[in-house]
């Protein structure tokens, strides 16, 4: 079927003005300031679009596909996400990863679930290994996985600064990123090392050393979770004003009690007040997450549960809250991790392009309409395409 969008104002991410837009199958066919199809074309569906945005699908390139947590017991596993998740806040690209328990959450899993999601309407790619170095991966090997395994496109998230990391040394962390470069190099992949970063005060001690003392670049590393305190914040943005790549985390315990993390809308907007270059910043949801508190002596106190839908909540609020242009705050959840992760295909409105694309309500933000690959997920708010459990 042919889908053709009228009238709609396109950030792709730029702003491009009014466009019809006509999606071909999986991909956009066509982007012009006016769209006739011939009448003997029966098998098209027309979208009005006035008063609606069009903008590229969004990407969440840190999930938890599979669930996450533990760390209050065998109780506190969350959940898998579902499709809907996922596409009532306009993602359409996911990347999952592990997180703390590399034992009883696997590889085999993690890529099953991708291929899952995929097979219901949605992108998605995973990292390799967890929390733990030496990396656990599928093959063996962090380049084995990169170059032999089609849904891998890097390693991670690798915990640093955090008690619940395996306390990796430099040359340890320096060994990881040359296996994911090499792997990526030979794959034609990113091979990017997806870096959590916890509350210790070493920050971003050890990949700031690897890239000192070796001639790892670094763009090969991907902080995330830099919004997690207000000392990491500050860290992050020096990182980033030196060529780095800096993630904020849309879900954060702040949601639910006081704590120190910096909103990442907020963050967004007071790091291109220091400066900072948009495309060297982006948004992840860290969606099915736990969200453990622990206090001052580590021990835990509460626990929470990441939500994917806080990606949208963080984007709209940096548009209406904080002032972001919408140019902006999309590129953090587009442009800028489709580029990162090269991810040639997605984060952008282009001709030839996949068909991954949002409609958004001009006033409010707020998803009205979402295709994944030319398919129909939401329209006018709600999902037509569920999971198979769902």
């Amino acid at each position: 079927m042919l889908i053709l969008i009228k009238d709609a104002e396109v950030y792709a991410p730029d702003f491009l003005g009014k466009k019809d837009i006509l999606l071909a199958g999986k991909q956009i066919g066509f982007i012009k300031d006016h769209i006739e199809v011939p009448e003997q074309f029966v098998d098209i569906k027309v979208i009005d679009a006035k008063g609606k945005i069009a903008v590229p699908g969004f990407i969440d390139s840190h999930v938890h596909i599979i669930g996450g947590g533990g760390e209050g017991g065998y109780k506190t596993r969350t959940p898998e996400i579902q499709l809907t998740d996922a596409t009532l806040s306009g993602i359409t690209t996911l990347v999952g990863v592990i997180g703390t328990d590399g034992t009883t959450r696997t590889m085999p899993s993690l890529i099953a679930k991708a291929r899952a999601l995929e097979e219901e309407g949605i992108t998605c790619y995973v990292h390799t290994g967890s929390y733990q170095v030496p990396v656990k991966t599928l093959t063996g090997k962090i380049e084995d996985d990169l170059i032999l395994i089609d849904r891998v496109i890097g390693a991670g998230e690798i915990a640093i600064a955090d008690h619940r990391s395996s306390q990796p040394t430099i040359e340890e962390m320096a060994k990881v990123a040359s296996a994911a470069r090499i792997g990526g190099l030979l794959s034609g992949k990113a091979g990017i090392v997806n870096i959590h970063v916890g509350d210790s005060p070493d920050q971003l001690y050890v990949i700031e050393q690897v890239i000192e003392k070796t001639e790892i670049p670094i763009h090969q590393f991907y902080p995330t979770h830099i919004n997690r305190n207000h000392d990491l914040f500050e860290a992050g943005i020096k990182y980033a004003n030196k060529g780095g790549f800096i993630d904020f985390t849309t879900s954060t315990i702040k949601e639910f009690i006081e704590g120190g993390e910096v909103l990442a809308s907020k963050a967004l907007k007071r790091a291109l007040d220091a400066g900072v270059d948009i495309s060297r910043i982006t948004f992840t949801s860290d969606g099915q997450a736990s969200l453990p508190d622990f206090d001052e002596n580590s021990y835990l106190r509460g626990m929470f549960i990441g939500k994917s839908s806080s990606l949208l909540r963080e984007f709209r609020a940096a548009i209406m809250e904080e002032g972001v242009s919408i140019e902006d705050a999309i590129r953090v959840i587009t442009a800028n991790p489709a580029r990162i992760l090269k991810l040639t295909q997605k984060g952008s409105i282009q001709e030839g392009k996949d068909a991954d694309l949002v409609l958004l309500n001009k006033e409010t933000n707020e998803v009205d309409t979402v295709f994944a690959m030319g398919q129909m997920m939401v329209e006018n708010g709600k999902a037509i395409a569920k999971g198979t459990f769902e």
